[in-house]
């Protein structure tokens, strides 16, 4: 008789979760049909906000949160692509977007998805190909539709649940309670969602946690020129505002060259043994990504018609020595309140002391770590840099040195004071 009974009970709990995701899926078709209609334009008027260098009160939160609540685009979904190369700090100040609080949706990278399953494949040449690619699910997330990437996600995802989803852990909106499956979420209830807590990611949930944000954002590094996003900054239903962030090309260089050792083992073997050949695809590889971000840099700052009051640039120096005015300088570019639980995160990971945890960590005291990279470097590899991102990194202000001692001499700045004019329009 007890046997019968669970039984029953089983199925009457089955029942349940599967009306629940029933309505779940209805309400993101809805909303999901809701976001076909076009968004209207606006030119209102930019909230402003204290740059204190002190962790705000309750009393000021209160007050910031009122004024939040009275800012005039409010309604308005907006839409953020911080594009960027690898290993020039965008995991760092994507988390200025991640830490926003309840309404930010931050993905962290999805665009890896795509890049990995092509990689073995004869498509992966196909530069046209993979570049609409990546503005089909980058326009698909945006509207929080995620059946554009699940189709790239290996092992492919069952009934719209994965356990592959590319550093989960890396998206706040990911890990929150509302994202986890049922009888996960019913165990660990009482504590703060963790990916490990958690298990698989259910897609439709993330959906409508999506639909329920004001704001998202998309951190990647994969999207190489700027052009191939009109598209996507064009689309009616968006309100895209792209932030292009640069570093000095040394100093990414250095960074591979720990985090990527394996891969870059080559660049160390060519300062110790001899010239780098410039003919070699490694080397070539690197100048044409420095040519791509430059040539993505001119375009934005000319101002064509498509990106007016839409592209932004800035460099990951003055981040690090000011994070704080930059990130309030970007929140107030795109028209997104700049959030006391962003200030606090900002105030508490750009002034540790302690050690970072790794290559990937954003703990960090941000304007040392700018510098670091001098002491990383052999000076023949800067050199090397120099002449193959010379147009670049006059472009972008970063002085040239000409022997190892202006390398490592710290009081010598290699950077100039720059202003790019980008909020014409």
């Amino acid at each position: 008789m007890k046997t019968k009974y669970a039984i029953v009970f089983i199925f009457i709990v089955a029942l349940v979760i599967i009306e629940k995701e029933s309505n779940i899926l209805s309400r993101v078709s809805d909303k999901l049909t809701q976001r076909q209609t076009p968004l209207q334009t606006s030119s209102t008027p930019l909230y402003e906000n204290d740059t204190t260098q002190n962790v705000l009160t309750e009393d000021q939160e209160s007050r910031e949160e009122e004024a939040m609540g009275n800012y005039n685009a409010s309604d308005r979904h907006k839409h953020i692509l911080l594009m960027a190369t690898t290993r020039s700090g965008s995991s760092f100040v994507g988390e200025f977007f991640n830490q926003h609080g309840g309404n930010m949706f931050y993905l962290f990278e999805p665009l890896w998805h795509i890049e990995r399953m092509l990689s073995d494949t004869a498509d992966s040449g196909n530069v046209t190909g993979l570049t609409e690619m990546y503005r089909d699910v980058l326009q698909g997330l945006f509207l929080c539709d995620f059946s554009s990437l699940e189709k790239y996600i290996s092992p492919a995802p069952q009934d719209h649940v994965t356990a592959a989803l590319f550093r989960r852990e890396s998206s706040s909106s990911l890990c929150e309670t509302s994202v986890c499956s049922p009888i996960v979420k019913d165990v660990f209830e009482r504590y703060h969602c963790r990916s490990r807590r958690c298990g698989p990611l259910n897609l439709t949930l993330a959906a409508e946690s999506c639909l329920s944000k004001k704001h998202h954002a998309i951190k990647t590094v994969r999207v190489r020129q700027l052009d191939t996003l009109r598209s996507l900054v064009e689309d009616p239903r968006l309100d895209v505002t792209v932030i292009q962030l640069v570093r000095d090309p040394r100093a990414v260089l250095a960074s591979r060259m720990v985090a990527f050792s394996a891969q870059y083992q080559t660049w160390n073997s060519w300062a110790q043994e001899g010239d780098v050949p410039e003919d070699v695809e490694q080397v070539k590889r690197f100048k044409g990504t420095c040519d791509q971000i430059r040539m993505s840099a001119e375009l934005g700052l000319g101002q064509p018609g498509w990106l007016k009051r839409r592209y932004m640039l800035v460099r990951y120096e003055d981040i690090a020595h000011f994070p704080m005015q930059k990130a309030e300088e970007m929140y107030k570019f795109t028209g997104i309140p700049f959030s006391t639980q962003a200030k606090n995160w900002i105030l508490k990971n750009t002034q540790t002391t302690r050690g970072a945890s790794g290559v990937y960590s954003t703990q960090k005291n941000s304007s040392e770590q700018a510098e670091k990279w001098r002491f990383r470097i052999p000076f023949k590899l800067a050199q090397v840099v120099q002449k193959l991102c010379g147009p670049t990194m006059k472009m972008f202000g970063y002085k040239f040195v000409d022997s190892e001692t202006a390398l490592l001499n710290r009081s010598l700045s290699l950077l100039e004071e720059r202003q790019f004019d980008f909020s014409q329009g």
